[in-house]
């Protein structure tokens, strides 16, 4: 069989068995086999977590032949649509249909059913993350059965599937609740750091979508602030011209360039960073909401993020600011601040409040433990709950300390799969055994 990797190069496994069904009848039997074999069984997605969320050595279930919208309804919003679809090829059906998704994260290679089960989300303090949008779910349990479940039918499996984890059955499709196409204004330019720290509260909260990348090395943060305009405005995108320039070429032809070098010689990470920072330039522009959304990515990097109480963010930043200077090893990437909206998923980082979400990063090849290590203990020790997807070194126990339903999840695991037919090695790290709490 061939080695599986995820995006960034970091998780590698060896399946001994590949399954590519086309139906939910093939999904369903893909389980009943590997559970009848005694084999673990893990859903693939895209591979864009950073984590071995999906890494098995075992039995893996592909769901790139099992794509494309099911239904939609235009008076509901309602959109029914295979897990294995891409986010990005989500939205343009989507857009196709005059509809669209009410938030967004930054990349879109994830499937639909990757991205709500590890917590994906997008920033705007008004806003949850994607699997708030999600109205119904229909999944394989462990064993064979076919499900569905709601706000309203079996709700406690609806709580704790909408980010599962893929820990609790495999998705085979996911019911959005979307919206009316519409159209975002995009500004985007540097600013001091001080002034956006100083006034985040603000910015945060008079934008609907609001971010910030800090790049260590350097005076000035990269903002965005994106807002709605009414339905019907006619957007003003940038010029292909334009867009080739900032994003293909600025963003990532020369800042790839930059991190290599940095690579052979890290010594020149610091300046080459603060040059990076010192460069970044203005926009001004609309367009339909997913193309504002979410920016193209080709520079590969590791990461690891946390959600921490909003209230906490001034501290970490402190906290993560002091610590740059004292690595051994440089640092490459920016980071990346955004803010979301408290929901009621069992496992969600927003679980209960209101939270800021710090993201770093580090070009792949160059040391990265250190740093992402130092600063899981800065935000452990703000209450933050690291991002499913992204690297931590979190386990069971120091998760239930964060999570208030973590034990209802686990509950809810155990009726579903008690056998442990979806576990790895990563969901024994992060929730347990099945069947030990």
């Amino acid at each position: 069989m061939a080695t599986w990797t995820n995006w960034a190069s970091i998780e590698r496994a060896d399946p001994e068995r590949i399954h590519r069904p086309r139906d939910v009848a093939g999904i369903a039997s893909a389980v009943t086999g590997a559970a009848t074999r005694g084999a673990r069984l893990r859903p693939l997605g895209s591979g864009h977590s950073f984590t071995g969320i999906a890494a098995t050595n075992s039995e893996v279930i592909d769901l790139s032949g099992w794509t494309g919208i099911v239904s939609a309804d235009y008076e509901t919003g309602l959109v029914t649509v295979r897990s294995g679809t891409t986010l990005r090829a989500l939205n343009a059906a989507l857009d196709a249909l005059g509809l669209a998704m009410t938030n967004l994260g930054d990349i879109d290679a994830q499937t639909i059913a990757g991205a709500i089960s590890t917590g994906t989300h997008g920033t705007g303090a008004r806003f949850g993350g994607l699997a708030t949008q999600v109205a119904e779910l229909q999944l394989v349990l462990a064993d064979g059965s076919v499900v569905s479940c709601s706000p309203t039918r079996r709700p406690d499996l609806f709580a704790a599937a909408r980010v599962g984890l893929g820990a609790l059955g495999v998705l085979t499709t996911v019911t959005l609740r979307c919206e009316p196409a519409f159209a975002l204004s995009a500004q985007e330019g540097p600013e001091p750091l001080e002034h956006v720290l100083d006034g985040f509260d603000e910015f945060a909260d008079t934008n609907d979508h609001f971010e910030f990348y800090w790049f260590p090395y350097g005076r000035n943060a990269l903002v965005k602030r994106n807002n709605r305009l009414p339905i019907g405005t006619t957007p003003m995108p940038l010029s292909r011209a334009r867009r080739f320039l900032d994003y293909t070429v600025m963003e990532n032809a020369a800042f790839g360039a930059l991190c290599r070098a940095g690579r052979r010689v890290p010594r020149l990470v610091p300046p080459l960073g603060r040059l990076a920072s010192a460069s970044l330039s203005v926009r001004e522009y609309s367009d339909i909401s997913h193309r504002v959304f979410v920016t193209q990515r080709s520079v590969r990097f590791v990461e690891s993020e946390f959600a921490v109480p909003r209230p906490a963010l001034h501290h970490v930043l402190s906290e993560l600011r002091a610590l740059a200077p004292k690595l051994a090893d440089p640092i490459a990437f920016p980071v990346e601040v955004r803010v979301g909206a408290a929901d009621d998923i069992w496992l969600s980082t927003a679980y209960g409040r209101d939270c800021a979400y710090v993201a770093i990063h580090q070009y792949v090849g160059l040391p990265y433990r250190e740093y992402f290590r130092a600063f899981g203990r800065i935000a452990a020790e703000a209450g933050g709950r690291p991002h499913w997807g992204k690297l931590h070194d979190l386990e069971a126990e120091d998760l239930r300390q964060r999570y208030p339903r973590f034990d209802d999840f686990l509950a809810v695991r155990k009726e579903v799969d008690p056998a442990g037919v979806f576990t790895n090695d990563y969901l024994d790290r992060v929730l347990g055994p099945v069947g030990v709490s």
